[in-house]
Parts: C-alpha cells; structure tokens; sequence
C-alpha cells in the first residue's frame, strides 16, 4: 500500500487537488444560482432543477479531468465510449425534443421575463393561447386557460414563439396551487 502512494504521488495530488476544485466551483454556481433565483423571484423547485443539471456538468468535466490525469489508456476508453454513444445516439435522435426542452428550460430560468401567476398570450398562428403560467418545468410550462383547462407548452416552442405579457402577476403561487 505505501508503495502504491509513493509511486503515485503526483496522481494522487492532482486528483486531491481537481476534488477540491469541483467542490469550490459546485458551492459558486450553487450560491450563484440561488442567488439568481432568489433575485428573480424564481420558484425554489426550478431553482434546484437547474443546480442539479449543473453540478450533473461539472461531475462529467470531473470525471473527464481524472482520467486524463491517471493517464488511463484513451484508445480502450474511446473504444468503449464510442460503443455506449452509439447506443446513446440512437436512442436521443428518437428523444431529441427532450434535450431540446432540457435546455430551454435553463435558458428560461436565467431569462424568461415572465413569474408563475402572470397572465401571457402566446403568439402561435395555428394555435394562440392565452392563461396564468400556472407553474415552469423542466420540459414544460403549464398555463391555466379563462375557461379552466390545463395547457402544458413545451418549453422549446416557448422560445420560437413570441409570448405577450398581458398582466404581472395575477395570482400568487398560493392561489394557483388552491386550483389543483
């Protein structure tokens, strides 16, 4: 075992070190995040989602770091990784709409003008809808139409589409949860 650490010193170091370094930027983006959110009157369950997709990042940029550092054999790791994409790959190019929606859904928090309660019309030629955004998912949006039925609009389409705020905050998060 002592031998083991004395022949992998530097390894062992840097591996210490790239540890450190994700649990420092994991605790940044965290605070930055909820500090974003908090700013933003942002929901709290959204807020989580998106530290979750992030801290999910930098554990594969982790990961990524360590096996270069331990100078693991690339072309065995290439062979299987490009095997597991291949798999990966058929089954997302089915499921595309799903990263879509993933990552509209993190763009939305940091930029989406509009809050759970306020009142938006979506500007959709074939189909335009109007209702309170009821609550923002990760794949979806749920809005609450005048006439009582549930709307779920996936949150990519929320980006190609123009949306009209047509009133700030009509009902609080408390008055749409009394609904369902």
């Amino acid at each position: 075992m002592r031998e083991f650490f004395f022949d992998h010193q530097s390894e062992l170091l840097a591996t210490l070190i790239c540890l450190l370094a994700f649990a420092v930027l994991r605790f940044l983006s965290v605070k930055t995040i909820k500090r974003v959110g908090r700013i933003s009157d942002i929901n709290r369950v959204r807020t989580r989602l998106v530290i979750k997709y992030v801290t999910f990042g930098l554990f594969v940029v982790l990961l990524i770091v360590l096996v270069l550092i331990w100078g693991i054999n690339v072309q065995e790791i290439g062979l299987m990784l490009s095997s597991i994409f291949a798999v990966i790959g058929v089954a997302l190019f089915a499921t595309w709409s799903i990263l879509s929606n993933i990552t509209s859904g993190i763009i939305l928090f940091f930029y989406f003008p509009f809050k759970i309660g306020d009142r938006i019309r979506i500007q959709d030629k074939e189909f335009p809808e109007e209702g309170i955004i009821l609550d923002i998912k990760a794949f979806h949006m749920n809005l609450i139409k005048d006439n009582g039925e549930l709307l779920t609009y996936p949150n990519n389409l929320l980006l190609q589409k123009g949306v009209v705020l047509i009133q700030k905050q009509v009902a609080t998060e408390d008055d749409l949860d009394q609904l369902f």
